[in-house]
């Protein structure tokens, strides 16, 4: 049976399933592209959907530039329905050394997100800022800013969860929640994680607010957790209760790459701007603004 969010897609995405990458940048030890909204930028255990180091790895071979010591290595990632400019390593020794040194070697990561406002006005953040609130995940892997006394359900998913993290061999991957758990006088407990995203506010609408962002820490769902612990929930986004869903899809893109090149020195920047119409849709928004319809089925994010 086809989930919810599948259909949903199907009917509202023009390129689903035939989403395709833009090779930006490529020499001997790394690769940058374009990853559209909508594909993974790696697999997970038993999927089959198509995903950015998959095409790129395709691109590759058809330039005959693919080889067993040369082709794509994951050194970040972008949630599956963020957009925007990605970087590969194209060996292993690339690989290393840059997630070795990962925080001296990528200058800058800038994001743009468009976000619904608070309910009360008197709720609305400043022009900038940090926002450095602990970072925990729920059963449905989805990042969230726990509030004091939240925990996880003890249920038989969590114990099992909790056994498969003490048994764990190395031989299987653990899940975004089974690594995030932890016992505290024989009950769960959520594992936060420090996480740290700075923000200001390119414009700010009747209803909705575009951000521009960056990222000291990468985790999965920052930006995503972080604005909507604040009241800010990203246009589009089911997974934090977003109401309103004005581009049929997560208004979250990467958007500024930029970094020292790892064996060459070399000062790099790839910027792929945010689509022209979030900004229009901030300013210009209406009770009347074209709207697609959210999921009918909404995850909690505790």
């Amino acid at each position: 049976m086809e989930k919810e969010s599948t259909r949903f897609k199907r009917e509202n995405k023009p390129d689903f399933g035939r989403e395709r990458i833009t090779l930006i940048y490529e020499d001997e030890y790394i690769a940058v592209i374009y990853k559209p909204d909508g594909m993974l930028s790696v697999p997970y255990p038993g999927s089959k959907n198509r995903t950015a180091i998959d095409t790129l790895e395709q691109l590759m071979r058809k330039k005959g530039t693919f080889s067993k010591n040369h082709r794509p290595f994951v050194v970040h990632r972008l949630d599956r329905d963020t957009s925007g400019v990605m970087m590969f390593a194209l060996t292993e020794k690339a690989q290393k050394k840059i997630m070795d040194n990962w925080q001296t070697i990528v200058t800058e990561r800038l994001y743009r997100a468009v976000a619904e406002n608070p309910r009360n006005p008197e709720d609305a953040l400043a022009e900038s800022g940090l926002i450095d609130d602990e970072i925990a995940y729920n059963a449905h892997n989805i990042g969230f800013v726990p509030k004091k006394g939240d925990r996880p359900a003890d249920t038989a998913f969590t114990r099992k969860a909790l056994l498969h993290r003490r048994t764990f061999s190395g031989r299987e991957e653990r899940s975004v929640y089974e690594r995030n758990l932890t016992v505290k006088n024989g009950r769960p407990q959520f594992k936060t994680i420090s996480a740290r995203t700075h923000y200001k506010i390119i414009a700010r609408g009747k209803t909705h607010t575009l951000f521009e962002l960056s990222l000291d820490t990468g985790r999965k769902n920052q930006i995503r957790a972080h604005l909507s612990s604040k009241g800010y929930p990203l246009a589009g986004d089911d997974n934090y209760r977003a109401k309103t869903n004005p581009f049929a899809r997560l208004a979250l893109h990467a958007r500024t790459l930029e970094f020292t090149h790892p064996f060459t020195g070399e000062h790099k920047v790839f910027e792929i701007p945010e689509p022209e119409e979030w900004l229009t849709f901030v300013q210009n928004n209406t009770a009347t603004s074209q709207q697609y319809p959210m999921r009918k089925k909404q995850r909690t994010v505790k």
